[in-house]
């Protein structure tokens, strides 16, 4: 897993290509609304578009520095998060190439990583949903074993940051980001990126990284936007047959 930064100051915004298109581009959902471009991925591959000019530079980019996709990125979604939204915990699927690259932009986020409930080796009690359940409990209090050292992280996704991860990341571990305007970033492997050389600001959105008695915490006013970035290997040039 890697998380860096991939644009340099002179683009620190949000490209005005996410805004450009027709309303009737992005899909609203119950916590967010997304863009879908590339083609459509179907459980047989992907029946496919071509990729706007901005981002297949974008995808060019990240293929080439990370060098951890056997061929160009394929698929993007692009996702807009208001400052109370985030995504329930998850995993990408078999259409894809394992490895996801996640380009983060606007305001600054949390993303916790939960080992899959088939690694949790005691039973849950707390009565609640699963996917709840994991999110509430990424700190993890001790209460839960996991197999083979399985444990929850959580990773501070900051503006311009790419974060890239694969192998067990991807296949034993969902992911996901809280539906709050305050995220709780103890711990987070990557902690002391969160404040930065000039604390307290961490996003162009203003967004403040500060310490509380809830512990240290990201304050999210703006918009965030995500472009995740993925490889579908099967790819049908004709429309699928049944």
């Amino acid at each position: 897993m890697s998380n860096c930064d991939l644009i340099c100051n002179a683009e620190y915004q949000v490209p005005v290509q996410v805004y450009n298109p027709p309303v009737s581009k992005w899909k609203s959902l119950k916590n967010r609304r997304l863009q879908n471009w590339g083609g459509i991925v179907h459980e047989k591959g992907l029946l496919p578009q071509e990729l706007p000019p901005w981002l297949k530079k974008v995808t060019e980019k990240v293929s080439e520095e990370s060098g951890l996709f056997p061929s160009t990125i394929n698929h993007v979604l692009i996702n807009e998060y208001l400052p109370d939204q985030g995504i329930m915990p998850h995993q990408d699927g078999p259409a894809y190439y394992p490895v996801v690259a996640i380009l983060s932009l606007g305001s600054a986020a949390v993303m916790d990583f939960v080992p899959h409930p088939s690694l949790r080796t005691s039973p849950d009690t707390s009565g609640g949903g699963c996917e709840d359940n994991e999110l509430n409990g990424v700190s993890d209090s001790g209460s839960d074993k996991w197999l083979n050292n399985h444990r929850p992280f959580s990773v501070v996704l900051m503006p311009r940051s790419l974060l890239i991860f694969k192998d067990d990341a991807y296949s034993s571990y969902l992911h996901g980001i809280r539906d709050s305007s305050i995220h709780q970033y103890d711990g987070a492997v990557n902690e002391c990126e969160a404040v930065g050389p000039q604390p307290p600001s961490v996003s162009e959105e203003g967004d403040e990284a500060v310490s509380s008695g809830n512990g240290k915490c990201i304050h999210r006013t703006g918009t965030r936007i995500s472009l995740t970035c993925r490889l579908v290997l099967k790819v049908h040039h004709k429309l699928f047959k049944f």
